[in-house]
């Protein structure tokens, strides 16, 4: 596979798995939307911006997976997401579905062996 294919792919599987990256990633540590974007880009190698994170944000809200609030103890007020209980018991849901998908296409493979996602 060259570099091309291998890139569309990749940016295919994280566009469609963005809500568990944001939700994992908030089961860290709390973060205001423009970190979620970086930290995305330097995990995974693609740019998602404030159009596509902030309405999967909202939306991830209204389905009570986070909750916000304003930070205003910055020099800049920013609006801070946290993962909820409901957030963590839909994370491991869609965790284990992965897995359970990885499992079928090939057994051989565990795909949540040796997953990290690195917060900054």
């Amino acid at each position: 596979m060259n570099a091309k294919n291998q890139k569309e792919v990749q940016t295919k599987l994280t566009k469609g798995l963005l809500d568990m990256i944001i939700l994992e990633q908030l089961h860290k540590v709390n973060m205001h939307g423009y970190q979620l974007i970086t930290n995305i880009r330097k995990c995974f190698g693609v740019y998602f911006g404030p159009s596509t994170i902030y309405p999967l944000l909202s939306q991830l809200e209204k389905k009570g997976y986070v909750r916000s609030a304003w930070n205003m103890t910055s020099e800049r007020p920013r609006k801070e997401y946290t993962l909820t209980e409901q957030g963590k018991g839909f994370l491991n849901l869609t965790e284990n579905s992965l897995s359970m998908i990885c499992q079928s296409i090939n057994p051989e493979i565990n795909p949540m062996h040796g997953l990290t996602i690195e917060v900054t």
